[in-house]
This record gives C-alpha cells, sequence and structure tokens, in this order.
C-alpha cells in the first residue's frame, strides 16, 4: 500500500511525527527541494498538543516565545490571546501552520511507523507502518516527541475497573463531563495538577493519590491585549536572540550572582517578583539555585512558605511539600490555584508514601489503608520521556542491530542528533540534547536547520552517508554526564532520570549546558567538517 506521492522510491527523508518538530521538518526540507513524507499517529498535526486535551492543559513557556521563529510574516501575523498558551490555542496555531505552508499534505495520518531498517548494500531506509506502507528514503528524521508516549502504570487489577477511565496523554476530543461523580487522579506531576483544579470544580468528590509531591509555582496567567501584542511584535528580533543565548530558549538571564552572596531582603524580593511573574523560571532566579544546595535552599524555604500559606490546613500542606527533592530539579509545574484546590471540601488528598495502592477493583482503589469507591478514574501518571516513541519503533541499523540494543544502557547518541550504527538517521530534541529543559519550539528549529544544512553538506560533496564514531558518541555521553554531575539534577528522582519507568535505566537523559552553550557546539561541529562523525561516499561504510 502506498500513497500517491511516495509511490516512486527512494524518497529523500521520511518524517517520523507532525508535532512542532516534524511540521518544521517538513517545511525546511521540502524548502531546500527534497522529496519528503511524513507519518503521523494521530488524525491531525500537533503531536503533543493534538493528544493532551486534559482539562487545564497549558504551555509553561510564554506564548510569545513558545512559537516558531521562521517566518517574521507568521511571527507579525498571529496574535496570541495569553500569557500562556492553553491546548486549544496552541493546537489552533499549529493547525495555522500546517494550512499557511502546505505542510499537511506532506503527511500521511492515523498511520504509525511500525519499523525502520537500514539497508547496507543500497544504503537506504525501508520503513514500514502498521497501514501497510512500505517505503524507502535516503535519510529519516525522527520527530516523535520527548513526551508523547504514554505511562500507564502497571496496578494490579488495573482492568477490572467498571468505571470510565482516561489518561491525561490521550483525553477524549469531546471532553469529560465530571458533573457529580466521584473521581480519583492518580498523579501530581504537570498533568496532574493542571488538571485536579478543573476536575474539583465539576467533581462531587475528587481524591488525589499522591505518590511523590511536586513543587508547582502560579502560572501568573492574563489576557493580552492589543497594546501588549504589539510591543513584543515590536521587539521580536531583540527576544528571539536572547532566548537563542540563554540557557532555556527564552528571554531571560539568570542573576549571575549566588543566591547567598545577596542580601537577605534582595533575595526574598527576586523570589517574590519571579513568583509574581510566574512559571517555571522561579527555579532560575539566581545562577547557582540548581547547583548549589544551600543555595537551592533559600529558593526551596520561599516557596515552602508559598504554599503554607495558601494551604489551610498545615498537616496537608505538609504532604504537598516535597521532601525527596531540591526545588526545580524535577520540572516545577506551572498551575492556576492548584494549592487552593486542597482547601475545598469535596478534595481528598491520598498519601501513597503512607498506603500504597494495592489494586483497583470495579468499584475503586484499593490502599493498604482503606478503599475509595469511584465512578471514574484519571490517570495522570506521564509519559516514557525522552526514548519511549522510539523504543515502541523497531529500528534496526548495520548488521541489524536493533536501537533498543544499543540503548540497553540508556541512550547513546552524538549531540543528540546522530546514533552511531545508524547512518542517516537523525533525532530530533532527544537524549543527549537540551530537549526538556529548553523551549521546544526554537529546540525543534535549532536541530532542524542544522539536519538540513548536514544533508545539503552531504549533497554537495557526492556523499552517501553521515553517521557518528563511537569514540563521539563516548565522549558527548562523558560531556552530558560530566556537566549533569556538577548540578544537582541527578539527586532527584525524576523523568529526566527515566525514573518513573520500571526497568528503564537510570542516566540523566538531556543536555544540561544550556540552549545557547549547545548550538555553539552543534554549529562549530558542523564548521569542522562534521567533526566525530563519519561521512562516506561509498555505499559499504
Amino acid at each position: 500500500m502506498t500513497d500517491p506521492d511516495i509511490s516512486t522510491a527512494p524518497l529523500d527523508v521520511v518524517v517520523i511525527g507532525a508535532g512542532v518538530a516534524g511540521l518544521y521538518a517538513m517545511y525546511r526540507l521540502r524548502k531546500q527541494g527534497l522529496r519528503v513524507h511524513g507519518f503521523e499517529a494521530g488524525s491531525g498535526v500537533g503531536g503533543t498538543w493534538y493528544f493532551n486535551r486534559y482539562p487545564g492543559a497549558r504551555c509553561d513557556v510564554e506564548s510569545f516565545d513558545y512559537s516558531f521563529s521562521f517566518s517574521e510574516e507568521l511571527q507579525q501575523d498571529w496574535d496570541w490571546s495569553e500569557k500562556y498558551a492553553a491546548q486549544p490555542e496552541i493546537l489552533e496555531y499549529l493547525d495555522h501552520v500546517a494550512d499557511r505552508f502546505d505542510l499537511r499534505s506532506g503527511f500521511t495520518f492515523d498511520t504509525r511507523v511500525k519499523s525502520a531498517q537500514f539497508d547496507e548494500e543500497s544504503a537506504l531506509w525501508r520503513v514500514h507502518t502498521n497501514a501497510g506502507h512500505d517505503v524507502t528514503s535516503r535519510f529519516v528524521v525522527c520527530a516523535t516527541g520527548s513526551l508523547s508516549t504514554a505511562n500507564m502504570p502497571n496496578i494490579d487489577g488495573r482492568d477490572s475497573f467498571a468505571g470510565d477511565v482516561f489518561h491525561t496523554g490521550f483525553w477524549p476530543h469531546e471532553g469529560v463531563d465530571f458533573t457529580g461523580k466521584r473521581v480519583g487522579v492518580i498523579g501530581t506531576g504537570s498533568s496532574g495538577i493542571q488538571s485536579v483544579p478543573l476536575i474539583a470544580e465539576q467533581a462531587d468528590h475528587l481524591y488525589v493519590f499522591q505518590r511523590s509531591a511536586n513543587y508547582s509555582v502560579p502560572a501568573g496567567n492574563t489576557p493580552l491585549d492589543d497594546a501588549r501584542r504589539a510591543e513584543i511584535k515590536a521587539s521580536y528580533a531583540e527576544r528571539r536572540a536572547l532566548s537563542k543565548r540563554s540557557g532555556g530558549g527564552s528571554p531571560f538571564i539568570s542573576d549571575s550572582r549566588s543566591a547567598l552572596e545577596v542580601p537577605e531582603d534582595e533575595r526574598t524580593a527576586a523570589y517574590e517578583e519571579r513568583w509574581r511573574l510566574g512559571g517555571v523560571l522561579f527555579g532560575k532566579t539566581f545562577a547557582d539555585q540548581t547547583s548549589n544546595l544551600e543555595a537551592n535552599d533559600t529558593a526551596r524555604e520561599f516557596a515552602e512558605s508559598k504554599i503554607r500559606s495558601v494551604v489551610q490546613d498545615q498537616s496537608i500542606a505538609d504532604l504537598l511539600i516535597p521532601n525527596d527533592h531540591p526545588i526545580g530539579t524535577k520540572r516545577i509545574v506551572t498551575d492556576t490555584n492548584y494549592y487552593q484546590t486542597y482547601n475545598r471540601d469535596n478534595v481528598t488528598l491520598v498519601n501513597l508514601k503512607k498506603a500504597p495502592i494495592e489494586a483497583i477493583d470495579a468499584t475503586g482503589i484499593k490502599t493498604t489503608e482503606s478503599h475509595y469507591d469511584l465512578d471514574a478514574l484519571v490517570f495522570a501518571t506521564g509519559f516514557d520521556a525522552m526514548t519511549g516513541a522510539l523504543d515502541r519503533i523497531d529500528i534496526r541499523g548495520r548488521g541489524g542491530e536493533t536501537l533498543r540494543e544499543n540503548w540497553h544502557a540508556g541512550p547513546r547518541t552524538y549531540l543528540g542528533l546522530g546514533v552511531n550504527g545508524f547512518p542517516n538517521l537523525f533525532v530530533v530534541t532527544g537524549p543527549g540534547s537540551p530537549s526538556v529543559l529548553s523551549n521546544m519550539i526554537l529546540a525543534a528549529e535549532q536541530h532542524v536547520d542544522w539536519i538540513a544544512d548536514a544533508i545539503a553538506h552531504l549533497d554537495a560533496n557526492n556523499l552517501t552517508t553521515i553517521e557518528p564514531s563511537v569514540e563521539a558518541v563516548d565522549g558527548w555521553l562523558e560531556e552530558c554526564s560530566r556537566r549533569a554531575s556538577a548540578t544537582l539534577f541527578p539527586s532527584a528522582n525524576s523523568w529526566y532520570m527515566g525514573a518513573n519507568i520500571p526497568g528503564k535505566t537510570r542516566i540523566f537523559m538531556p543536555f544540561i549546558g544550556g540552549f545557547g552553550v549547545y548550538s555553539d557546539i552543534c554549529a562549530d561541529v558542523a564548521a569542522q567538517g562534521y567533526r566525530g562523525f563519519e561521512l562516506n561516499s561509498a555505499v559499504h561504510a
């Protein structure tokens, strides 16, 4: 089975995924004159923002920054309505981008790539889908997303529950009405913290099952008026320049001083201002907040005081304040009235550290202490982050080695872009790159531009394949590990480490040196003739 536009082989590029990265890959690679086709599991574009429609789903990067920078006309024409856009508006934006640049026509939807195998004789990738497509391509670009594979915990009796069951990662498009129902939410990560306040407003009673508390900062979300939009659009060039030189891909620079150097009243005022502005940047108020435990304690104590000032029952506040990781070493959540929700009479916080879940049965959840009767159950249990989507595709490189085998002890990449033994396979915003520690749209643009330039370099020099050397991969792993170990991040049992997935190797997966630093490294590698990559003209390398 083939689509008319992919019936003649080989393609230049197969793109897997039509989210943020896949859309830009389609635009950029087509613009280069390459023959590109993409496959997308969903029925439309948007990736994470297509599937994650749970109540309260919202981006924690400001709207004007969490947007494409490749088209000045697009930047000037699109009007965001809020400081932090909610899922419906982000999906509307991505639909607009797809239509504006005719990107939808390049994808086959409702289709999963099942396998991709490198043929060493022809130096082509053979890609097979669940819909029966068999295509060959010179290159494969994996725009599969870092947070796209939902994690369903293996709880005894999970499938026996007789009520309604939902996962925040694939929410019904028509929405869900919880009015008059007894609802259980398992998980207090980002999706749980964002959805709990809205579910509580509808539910007859809401039980929140918490294993590990997370820090959350009020979003400080506000509507955007015409004056504010005009102000930002007029300064977009400067805003983007700052973002691309920053640590996280937004126009914000931490105070370069140690939090410990600053007089206490000045430090408190700085935290107060960041808390008022809202969002994850609270964790970057001072440069050493996530590298110096004593400095981190100053931010932690401030956040704890804020939580205690909101939650009326201090025994509940005790449970909501994390005691197992420094603040910021798990991704800080951005919320709207999350802590206030526990002041409601119809909300109960269940401490799973004290009384773990034993089983799910037809009528609800049984912990070691109690049974909770439920009409609906929401799994807000996150994702198999950064590697999960790739792990579910049978990807085979030289000698038939699978990517799963190559990554059995943790993901092994060079720059997060390439994998030794897998020529002409590129990963976008995956492990070994800033990825989830940065603005994912600018990170996707940076990666795709680098990939497009690399393909152009091969074509201009009559070269066939590009593949990182073993030495380059080993060196990059050491570099990423060295940078991570100089911070407090590895001390947290986080999904950055793969800790939320039973049996997954514990390794800090993102590059933590900052978006600007990373971009410079990638540019330098390319400028030096793709240092660390093996470029070959013969099919048999």
